[in-house]
């Protein structure tokens, strides 16, 4: 049996996440965080990485495609083999309490059995057997994922099982999100937070920073860099106030076709092709077509190009639902490819046997049409046209055109800007004729009258903080039909935590895109912001809980909207 001793217990992270959820003070989260890094490193270095992770609530980054695959369902089950109690009764105290943690500490409190001779858990055995249980898959998998699960549970403290509990539905609910421990690992490491920021956008791995920072310090960071196979996060846009102040700013700007689809980055290492969503989800086996598009565009090399996916239906985009059809299914592929066929614009180089990011964009625009063979209608480079101060009219009918055939509006990107992942700013801007979109998660809603009244009709809508703490701004209930409403109480019950009358409280899971025609200031509201007229304009399973919209955007976008009704 190994030696425990010297690890770190995993009551010590607990008490780290109760230190940390006993305060609202972005400061003190950072420094009780950067705190305890510190100290595993000095302690523990081994398990630096795991911890980082762990500190937000997640057994592996982002992009990775392991995942533990235990629902709401199974993990109340093994709750109530652990406790001795009926899973009737674990979903009532899931109720009362608010989530399942909370649930699972009270519960655990009361366990009838108790493990003779507990031994305490490690942060390392409390991970180890949760990336066993992502390992398992195929026969009495289920089975087997709940017997790692109830083994760990039977050996936790009530403590202890909230956060287990928790973490296993990355659900941490302490209030601290990348920006924390970003801060709090230049703090651990005295690391300048630019470096600290600039080796994440990278490498878009947090324990390898951590790691890298404690190891090799500022220099050691420094060195890291953008690697084909491992997605980082994209480069997001603002509004344009007006087409023309967007140009002269610029001082000419490269405009785009915007077109809507699934935003795709796609990484060749040599004869091997990977295609990541958004959310950096792989789904290179789900559209096979556009690896084979790839392997002939482009000869075989180290690359990251990065594009939009489209369904076309002679020669016009298509709903954005059925490009979801492709990227979510893992059956029938043969068949769907020919009912739903792609076409992929490419837009961008990140990558071409070095990094390019830092390229001004014209360089990297133009290195893409020098290493991109085009395919006629399945794949194409972006409609692009050069728009100066003197030649505004180029964005216009470009805008038109764009409109014309079917797509969103057009993009203003400015000639001299690098790539800079994950990040939103005043180079790369979206101009479009249908009103601006949010994407905003459901924690809540209010059940329906008369022949709605089995379903919930107004959903409670929310955006993120810098804390990434979760702030309503508005309730929507329309632009759902009878047909979205009968899968969003599907999706949505499983999820609810809540139940008082008609209104209920739920996990926050749901993402809908929600169009409207105002930002209003308004104290109703935890943002201090509302939406007037929100209508839902779809569900977006191809985003996660990270990708939901800001506070800061929101308030950016108020002050844009002030401008342009000027």
């Amino acid at each position: 049996m190994p030696d425990t001793k010297n690890e770190m217990k995993y009551e010590e992270l607990v008490e780290l996440y109760e230190a940390m959820d006993s305060t609202t003070k972005r400061l003190e989260k950072t420094s009780l965080l950067a705190d305890f890094l510190k100290m595993v490193g000095d302690q523990d270095p081994k398990i630096l990485a795991v911890v980082t992770l762990l500190s937000l609530g997640r057994i592996f980054p982002t992009w990775s495609e392991e995942e533990l695959g235990i629902g709401s369902k199974l993990l109340m089950k093994a709750i109530s083999l652990v406790v001795g109690v009926g899973v009737d009764e674990v979903e009532d105290q899931m109720r009362d309490s608010g989530d399942i943690g909370a649930a699972a500490q009270e519960l655990f409190k009361r366990k009838v059995q108790s493990t003779l001779f507990r031994r305490s858990l490690t942060i390392s055995k409390v991970h180890q057997n949760l990336v066993k249980i992502a390992d398992i898959s195929g026969g009495r998998s289920q089975y087997k994922k709940m017997e790692i699960l109830r083994e760990l549970l039977s050996s936790a403290s009530p403590q202890e099982a909230k956060y287990i509990t928790r973490t296993v539905l990355e659900e941490l609910r302490v209030g601290v999100g990348e920006g924390t421990l970003k801060d709090a690992i230049s703090q651990a490491f005295i690391i300048p937070k630019e470096v600290v920021e600039r080796s994440l956008m990278l490498t878009n791995d947090l324990g390898l920073v951590a790691e890298v920072a404690r190891e090799e310090g500022t220099a050691g960071l420094q060195k890291l860099t953008l690697k084909p196979g491992k997605p980082v996060k994209p480069m997001l846009a603002q509004l344009s106030p007006n087409y023309r102040t967007t140009i002269q700013e610029m001082g000419y700007a490269l405009c785009e076709t915007k077109y809507d689809g699934v935003r795709v980055q796609i990484h060749g290492e040599g004869d091997e092709i990977n295609i990541f969503t958004r959310r950096l989800e792989n789904i290179s086996q789900a559209i096979p077509e556009i690896t084979e598009y790839i392997k002939k565009a482009i000869k075989p090399s180290d690359f990251i190009v990065e594009g939009e996916i489209i369904v076309t239906q002679e020669g016009k985009p298509i709903s954005f639902q059925y490009i979801l059809q492709r990227v979510r299914r893992k059956y029938e592929i043969d068949r769907l490819r020919e009912e739903i066929p792609l076409t992929l614009y490419l837009f961008d180089v990140l990558y071409y046997n070095q990094p390019t990011l830092d390229e001004p964009f014209k360089d990297r625009r133009r290195l893409l049409e020098e290493i991109v063979q085009v395919i006629p209608g399945k794949l194409e480079l972006s409609k692009q046209v050069k728009a100066t101060p003197e030649t505004p009219e180029e964005a216009l009918d470009l805008f038109n055109k764009s409109i014309e055939e079917g797509h969103e509006g057009i993009m203003l990107k400015d000639p001299y800007a690098p790539y800079t992942p994950g990040l939103r700013g005043k180079k790369m801007l979206k101009w479009k004729a249908t009103p601006e979109t949010l994407d905003l998660v459901v924690v809540g809603g209010t059940y329906g009258t008369g022949k709605r009244a089995h379903v919930i009709g107004s959903f409670l809508l929310a955006l993120q903080d810098e804390n990434n703490q979760l702030k309503t701004l508005a309730h929507v209930a329309t632009g759902l039909d009878d047909k979205t409403l009968l899968e969003l109480k599907e999706m949505s019950e499983p999820l609810i935590t809540l139940k008082e009358g008609r209104r209920v409280e739920m996990v926050p899971s749901i993402i809908m895109e929600v169009a409207f025609s105002e930002i209003v200031k308004s104290p109703e509201y935890e943002s201090g912001y509302s939406l007037r007229f929100p209508v839902v304009k779809r569900i977006r399973t191809d985003l996660s809980i990270e990708d939901i919209d800001t506070v800061e955007r929101i308030e950016s976008m108020f002050q844009t909207m002030k401008i342009i009704s000027e």
